[in-house]
């Protein structure tokens, strides 16, 4: 059985520039069995109802600006999976979770940004599902739980976001040993909350974690996480590290 995975992406130059997370990346993608498909939900894709990618063929979506061009370059050419695509709809409706195929759907940055750098070939299929933010935590962690059993399948299911995720308390000039002590404060208690499994507390973590606010102004980056924790296992650690001063770029494993 697989596990799932969540990813703090960073920023979409990970891709060119991967430090320290594209080395964890390709030792976790060589430690696991092939994945016979990939399953993502990511930050980028907001939407105000539940939907699944269902494109044959999902086009690279370069879903910002101001960077190098060679970024801009970057393709990530994986198939889809329109079969898995319309099973995925069904499980969740099983669940009582309505959701949609969209067959325009391309794969935006939190999903080939890290994809590229766990599977640079681009030849395993990809589904992404859409992130509905405005549910919130408890609704991503019932999702995860509706399709958990893929990974009994060879399906690895991602949630690809961020631990911490304020872009306007960036320093852009920092080394990756300078931390702000409050995001080191917000995700220990994160990592402390998760190895206890307290889903109470995660799922009211903007009442109860430190700095919550100032690390997500908004939470669509952290919700990827309760995705990962629903679908998976026990809670470990794959790999921890800080750009930028605040933000975080661990990877944790369930399962």
């Amino acid at each position: 059985m697989l596990p799932s995975l969540f990813i703090s992406h960073g920023s979409p130059m990970l891709a060119l520039e991967p430090g320290a997370s594209g080395p964890a990346l390709t030792r976790l993608a060589n430690e696991l069995p092939r994945p016979k498909v990939i399953v993502l939900v990511s930050a980028h894709w907001e939407s105000p109802d539940l939907r699944v990618a269902s494109h044959p063929a999902p086009e690279t979506w370069h879903d910002f600006g101001g960077f190098a061009p060679a970024l801009f370059a970057v393709q990530y050419p994986a198939p889809g999976d329109p079969a898995l695509a319309a099973r995925i709809v069904q499980l969740l409706a099983d669940k009582g979770l309505p959701a949609r195929l969209d067959a325009n759907r391309p794969f935006d940055h939190g999903a080939w940004v890290p994809l590229s750098l766990m599977y640079p070939a681009a030849d395993i299929p990809v589904v992404q599902v859409s992130l509905p933010s405005q549910l919130g935590p408890k609704a991503q962690t019932e999702i995860g739980r509706a399709l958990g059993t893929l990974r009994n399948e060879g399906i690895l299911i991602i949630g690809s976001g961020s631990i911490t995720n304020n872009l306007h308390e960036l320093d852009w000039h920092a080394g990756p040993e300078s931390i702000e002590p409050w995001a080191r404060e917000f995700r220990d208690w994160m990592i402390q909350t998760l190895a206890s499994d307290d889903e109470s507390a995660l799922h009211d973590y903007r009442t109860l974690a430190p700095y919550a606010a100032k690390n997500h102004p908004s939470d669509e980056h952290l919700l990827p996480l309760y995705f990962a924790r629903g679908a998976g296992g026990p809670f470990s650690i794959a790999h921890q590290g800080w750009t930028l001063g605040a933000l975080g770029m661990d990877i944790y494993r369930f399962g």
